[in-house]
């Protein structure tokens, strides 16, 4: 029988089936909740005719794609620019849902050369781009269990080069294969859930959290927060990217202390706002 995708309405995860698949192994698993009214899914036919589809380029050389209403989780994808580069342009991360026109938008900028991400929840229509551009595409070996909707051609283990200054990470933590994206280049990260940020009104960053599994409120560990200090430490950034949001005023210094609370013991979901978490201004020096 034919396989088809088919994307849960309570969180958007995609899987390849051959009928309507009987449950969503993301919300079964601890980290989401189960859907109030049992389960549904729906297939692109379903949902073409409702979405809008959305593009920008948030910063220079860096595409994001989303669609409205919100499907799931609400994943959106990044795509960033890569002229003269040997693996191409590189998708991190999808949006739920691609049109025509997003698809031949992402032709006209080049193309898609490699496809990573950072979890299942930041997966979205990866499948689509797959399908599309034939990519090279790279998961984190832990998280191979979550990708039925797609084919993964290169699982990689605790570090990987797409090209000099653009890395991924292996973090663990909120999930297994949890990774993160490190664009030296542009001083950028895309961290999947190892960070939370909230916003304010104008777009600014006005907290930060992290969290083993939000809906259910469970911290980190201090052991997992500790491997995430060891990563983010190495690191030089001051634009984040989630699978929902960016900004481009996060300090380092703000992230790594939010970690050092969590490793001292400060067990807590809770988001701690920015000002709180940047280092005191001393007699004769900036903050």
């Amino acid at each position: 029988m034919p396989l088809s995708p088919y994307a849960c309405s309570n969180c958007g995860h995609w899987q390849s089936y051959f009928a309507v698949p009987p449950d969503c192994p993301i919300c079964s698993d601890v980290r989401n909740d189960l859907p109030e009214d049992g389960w549904d899914f729906r297939t692109p036919a379903d949902l073409t005719p409702r979405l809008t589809h959305h593009r920008r380029e948030v910063v220079p050389g860096i595409w994001e794609f989303w669609s409205t209403p919100r499907v799931g989780l609400d994943s959106h994808g990044w795509l960033l620019l890569e002229p003269g580069s040997a693996c191409g342009n590189v998708a991190f991360e999808a949006a739920p849902l691609y049109d025509e026109a997003s698809l031949r938008a992402i032709e006209e900028l080049g193309g898609i050369g490699t496809l990573a991400a950072s979890h299942p929840h930041g997966y979205g229509a990866l499948w689509q781009l797959q399908r599309h551009f034939s990519p090279d595409l790279l998961i984190q070996k832990e998280d191979l269990q979550w990708t039925k909707a797609f084919r993964v051609t290169h699982p990689w283990d605790e570090r990987h080069e797409i090209r000099p200054g653009l890395v991924l990470h292996h973090t663990g933590g909120h999930y297994e294969g949890h990774a993160i994206l490190h664009d030296a280049s542009r001083g950028a990260v895309f961290v999947g859930d190892a960070l939370k940020l909230d916003l304010d009104e104008a777009g600014q960053l006005a907290a930060l959290s992290c969290h083993k599994a939000y809906h259910k409120q469970i911290p980190l560990s201090p052991d997992e927060a500790r491997r995430y200090r060891a990563v983010f430490e190495t690191l030089d950034f001051d634009t984040v990217f989630t699978p929902f949001e960016c900004a481009t005023d996060v300090p380092k210094s703000a992230v790594l202390e939010l970690l050092d609370l969590m490793i001292a013991g400060a067990a807590s979901t809770r988001p701690v706002p920015v000002p709180h978490l940047r280092p005191p201004v001393h007699e004769g020096r900036a903050a």
